[in-house]
Parts: structure tokens; C-alpha cells; sequence
């Protein structure tokens, strides 16, 4: 026991853990970095696809029905065989509904692939996890279980796994909208200096759009794809309530329906954008006031197990450390 006291408050050892921990923050945060550049580089990419086939589809709208047919993505090539499942078996009709095309725009998935994928996915996972059961229960846990039972088993985990595509959708939807309603706000303030300093709404969009690209990278594509649509869509209207639509939250919609009724009436644009970034600014200070006092509850069971301890330790610790070390010289 002493000496793992020694050990433990030796000089040695003590900047050797401070110097793994330095080496382990570094790291960390160059592996960051690397990732958010990463994924910041498929955003830009996806936000520059979305581009070319919204300009694709305004250019064959001007020019007639006969380029609407020979119009072929070149990102559904790599998918025919699931379009060959999924039209065979004629997965949407079972899987997808008229919200299911707005429930992968809000998770950033826009276009027929991802629907395609989606539908597949659904189809596909509860017969791989019944294969897998079946092989667990029956080859590596054989047991005394009648077959049956097994079989039964295997198909339940096939039944369960089938809302496996469903949950991680709208895991993928939180962190999303989660991300766009921390920065909103900011977006607000800035599209309100924006039009004020006598930028038009297009250019507005456009500018925030690449000042919120390391705040929330969500937000800044959304902002891209609505400065698109408005360049190329004959009603700009159709452009607000598609990023309204796409993101899914109260507060977008309600300041996109302020941009909707100033554009239709002719009334200030700054002045509706100085309202909704008040009201944003408000609602912010109520949700961080409401998650400050929430927070002594939660704190109570980490106190009890962890904080408690550890300060009775570093209370106790220095009188067990002398009565040990005076017991030790008077033996």
C-alpha cells in the first residue's frame, strides 16, 4: 500500500500522466480537425450536386419535355440493382408514404438515390439479422432449444431489425435539427446586418451561408441549396417553404412565413427579419434558462456517486497516510 502511495505521488509519475494526457489532447484535436475537414468537404460536394440538378431541371423545364427523358444521373448508375429490388418487389408501395421523401431531406439525404437506399435497407436489414440469428442460435448457441424455437427467435430479431433504418434516420434527424437551432439565431442577426447594409435576400442567403460554415455545416448547406432555388425557381415563394419543409423546425418555418408575407405585400424585409431575430434571441435565453434549471436535479446522483467519494478520500487520505507511516516506525 506504501508503496503505491509513493507511486502515485512521485514526481516522475506525475508528469508522466500530464504528458500522456497533453499527447492524448493533441492528437485529439488534429483527428478532429481532419474529420470536420473531411465531412465539411462531402457537404460542399453534396451542396454542389444538388445545385447542378436543381440548374438541370429549370434548363429542361425552358426547353420542353424531350431533355426531361434523356436526363440521367450519373449517381444512379451505381444503384440499378437496387432500383431492380425495389421496383421488383415494389418496396414503395410498402416502405414510403408521401412524408418519406421529407423525412430524408431534413436528415441532409435529398434525391431519388437516398430513397432508393432507404427503401433497400429496410428491405434487406430484418433478412440479414434473421440469417445471422439463426446462424448464432442453431451453429455457435445450439443449446437444448427445439428448432422451432429458434427459428422463432431468429425471426423476431428479423422483426425488430427491420426499424433499424427507421431509428437511425431519426437519430440523424436530431443531430441535424439540433445542429440548425443552436445556430438559427445567429443566422437571424446576420441576415438582418445583411439586409440592412443593402444586400438583396439572394446575396443575404448566400453570404450567411459561408459565414455559418464552421458553426453548423447543416444549417450552411440548407442556406446554399434555398440561395440556389432562388436563383433558378420562377416563385420565390416555392424556395421559402422548401427550406422551411426541409429543416422541419416551428422557428424556420415561422421566419420563412415573415419572408413569405413581406414578399407577397411588399412590406420590409429587415423590418420582419428584426422581429424573428428578437424573438429567436428570446427563445434562446428561455431554453438555456429552463437547461440551467434543470441541472441541480441531474447533478445530484453524479454528486452522491462521484464527487462524494473522491472528496472524502482527499479528506481521509493524508490522516490514514500518518497513522500508517507512524505505525510503521514505531514497529
Amino acid at each position: 500500500m506504501e508503496h503505491l502511495i509513493n507511486l502515485v505521488t512521485s514526481r516522475d509519475f506525475l508528469i508522466a500522466v500530464l504528458a500522456a494526457v497533453s499527447v492524448a489532447a493533441v492528437v485529439f484535436t488534429l483527428g478532429a480537425q481532419f474529420l470536420v475537414r473531411s465531412d465539411m468537404k462531402q457537404r460542399i460536394k453534396r451542396v454542389a450536386l444538388e445545385r447542378e440538378r436543381l440548374r438541370a431541371e429549370e434548363m429542361s423545364r425552358l426547353r420542353g419535355p424531350q431533355d426531361v427523358r434523356g436526363s440521367v444521373r450519373r449517381e444512379d448508375l451505381s444503384r440499378d440493382y437496387m432500383k431492380r429490388i425495389v421496383e421488383r418487389f415494389s418496396l414503395q408501395k410498402a416502405f414510403a408514404d408521401e412524408n418519406t421523401m421529407d423525412k430524408l431531406a431534413r436528415a441532409g439525404y435529398r434525391g431519388q438515390g437516398p430513397l432508393t437506399t432507404y427503401l433497400f435497407m429496410r428491405f434487406v436489414t430484418p433478412i440479414i439479422l434473421c440469417f445471422v440469428g439463426l446462424v448464432y442460435l442453431i451453429w455457435l448457441m445450439p443449446g437444448e432449444r427445439p428448432i422451432y424455437l429458434n427459428i422463432v427467435y431468429a425471426v423476431g430479431v428479423g422483426v425488430v431489425g427491420s426499424y433499424l433504418p427507421v431509428l437511425l434516420l431519426r437519430n440523424k434527424t436530431q443531430k441535424r435539427q439540433s445542429s440548425i437551432r443552436r445556430a438559427w439565431p445567429d443566422c437571424l442577426d446576420l441576415m438582418l446586418l445583411c439586409v440592412e447594409a443593402g444586400m438583396s435576400v439572394e446575396h443575404a442567403f448566400k453570404r450567411v451561408a459561408k459565414e455559418l460554415t464552421q458553426e453548423s455545416p447543416a444549417l450552411s448547406e440548407e442556406l446554399t441549396l434555398t440561395t440556389a432555388e432562388l436563383s433558378f425557381l420562377e416563385d420565390r415563394i416555392r424556395a421559402y417553404e422548401n427550406l422551411g419543409r426541409r429543416t422541419g423546425l416551428d422557428g424556420v418555418k415561422s421566419v420563412m412565413t415573415a419572408l413569405i408575407q413581406a414578399d407577397r405585400y411588399g412590406t420590409s424585409v429587415g423590418q420582419a427579419l428584426r422581429v424573428m431575430a428578437e424573438e429567436g434571441r428570446e427563445q434562446r435565453m428561455m431554453e438555456a434558462e429552463k437547461k440551467a434549471a434543470s441541472l441541480p436535479p441531474k447533478l445530484t446522483v453524479p454528486l452522491i456517486l462521484f464527487f462524494l467519494p473522491v472528496l472524502m478520500i482527499v479528506i481521509i487520505s493524508p490522516a490514514i497516510i500518518k497513522v500508517m507511516a507512524t505505525n510503521f516506525h514505531m514497529g
